[in-house]
């Protein structure tokens, strides 16, 4: 389900019309240095300081047409999902969890691979709600490919067969990368960026998070064939510890899930929303979709 909305829309108006005013300056040599610090203040891709080096006036207006097309592009690409709650007055056994997932719970599918040296795709899906201010989450896989070296949590599950659910609960930039290998190792940290995480302690993450695989949780060498897979997790508010407070109800986040598999001999990456970067990069909130939770 895409979304498109009038904030959406105003912010994207707003990047149209300085981009405007880029390509017309972008003749002008005493505005390169403007040009430059917009450009670390906007965050805007890096192409755009190779413009500063341009005195083309053809080329300027070009690029800005190009750049401002993209980011329409990627507006409208946006994808946005309700999370639907399920009321339950009691702690709920795993197995309970994944029952009410598939009966209250829509269906989503990683349906992206957005970079073309990375061509292999997996079947991922997964089924989401929430309730007593948890996520409740059920990964679905089917590949060709399976590894699951890594038992330590914060551990480079991602290395192995990996699910992941970046979740950014305030839409600040600054967000969770919950990360699983196929038999349920985690790694979780918080920070605004790849190069500035703190990891969640990790006796509070094996105390607070649940987790079942139907692999089980001992590690194996990479196996092929064909293989499927899933997975049931119930992630607490309370490991999102630097928002000691917060209520899921009635918020609206931003996240993105993905799948891949580093070390596999089918290596991949697979997203639900679009990731715009030259290389797979899956640390960039600016890509995150938007989730409602009822």
């Amino acid at each position: 389900m895409n979304s498109f909305s009038e904030s959406k829309f105003n912010q994207m108006m707003g990047w149209f019309g300085w981009m405007i005013d880029l390509g017309i300056q972008m003749t002008d040599r005493k505005w390169r240095g403007q040009i430059k610090k917009s450009y670390i203040k906007h965050k805007t891709p890096r192409l755009i300081t190779l413009c500063t080096m341009k005195q083309n006036q053809k080329f300027g207006v070009l690029f800005y047409c190009i750049l401002s097309t993209s980011f329409f592009a990627m507006a409208q690409k946006q994808k946005s999902l309700r999370i639907k709650e399920i009321d339950s007055k009691k702690e709920v056994r795993l197995t309970e969890v994944s029952a009410l997932l598939e009966t209250h719970g829509e269906l989503y599918t990683l349906d992206q691979t957005p970079w073309a040296d990375f061509p292999y795709k997996p079947t991922v899906q997964f089924r989401i709600a929430h309730s007593n201010n948890a996520v409740w989450l059920k990964f679905y896989v089917r590949e060709q490919n399976i590894l699951a070296q890594h038992t330590e949590i914060h551990s480079a599950v991602s290395r192995d067969s990996c699910v992941e659910f970046f979740f950014d609960p305030l839409g600040t930039g600054e967000y969770y990368n919950f990360e699983f290998n196929c038999i349920g190792t985690p790694h979780l940290a918080y920070g605004p960026g790849r190069h500035e995480r703190e990891f969640v302690d990790s006796e509070w993450v094996r105390s607070q998070i649940r987790i079942a695989s139907s692999l089980g949780e001992e590690p194996f060498a990479e196996k092929d064939g064909g293989h499927q897979w899933e997975m049931v997790m119930v992630l607490p508010a309370s490991v999102l510890t630097a928002h000691p407070d917060i209520l899921l109800k009635g918020r609206t986040s931003k996240a993105n899930f993905y799948k891949c598999g580093d070390d596999t001999a089918l290596r991949h990456y697979v997203t639900w929303n679009p990731v715009g970067t030259p290389s797979p990069d899956y640390h960039r909130p600016e890509y995150f979709g938007t989730l409602v939770f009822e």
